[in-house]
């Protein structure tokens, strides 16, 4: 897996939600630089856990499209007396 990369904008946001988290939740400041540290720790070390989790729904989701359509597919079926 290439490693997770977020654009400025995208930094700048998840920056701006960790240092909202600490001030709301730990009752504490947290700079912009350990920010953006701490966001790279979480992309670098668990990234790949919430990606295969993403990748896990994905598969089950198109899984059951798959049988649904597998079933409207069925259901077209004309009756004949050969027996599949």
């Amino acid at each position: 897996m290439k490693p997770i990369k977020f654009d400025r904008d995208e930094t700048k946001a998840i920056v701006g939600e960790i240092q909202d988290y600490f001030r709301n939740e730990l009752d504490q400041d947290i700079g912009v630089i350990p920010s953006e540290m701490l966001m790279q720790f979480f992309a670098d070390k668990m990234g790949a856990y919430y990606y295969n989790r993403g990748v896990y729904d994905a598969q089950a989701a198109l899984k059951a499209r798959m049988d649904s359509l597998h079933d409207d597919l069925f259901a077209l079926e004309q009756r004949t007396k050969h027996l599949r």
